[in-house]
């Protein structure tokens, strides 16, 4: 299961509400692919249909799904958002991660 902190739900609905989405409808989708300084990197964006295999999750009232294969690596991660002098934007706190770069935008197992 992926969690949704408060703060990054606000933002989720806010972002969603500009882009055209509907937060009580559509999702967001939650990926690992290859790539940044730690070897993985986190993919998130809207979407409004669901594939054949995807794994569906709702916490704090947002609409989350991932791929299966991004799912092994995401067991147990809270989506949460970041407004402090270090960024802004949404933060994976990944318990499965055992390094992380200093942007937490890639990691490795």
């Amino acid at each position: 299961m992926i969690k949704v902190s408060e703060i990054a739900k606000n933002k989720v609905v806010e972002l969603m509400n500009d882009d055209g989405f509907n937060p009580a409808e559509d999702y967001v989708r939650v990926g690992v692919k290859s790539g940044g300084c730690s070897g993985l990197s986190y993919d998130l964006k809207f979407d409004k249909t669901q594939d054949e295999g995807d794994k569906v999750f709702q916490d704090n009232g947002i609409k989350i799904i991932v791929d299966k294969k991004s799912f092994l690596y995401l067991i147990g991660t809270t989506l949460e958002y970041s407004g402090g002098l270090n960024g802004t934007g949404f933060v994976f706190n990944n318990p499965n991660a055992n390094r992380t770069c200093g942007c937490g935008e890639s990691f490795s197992l």
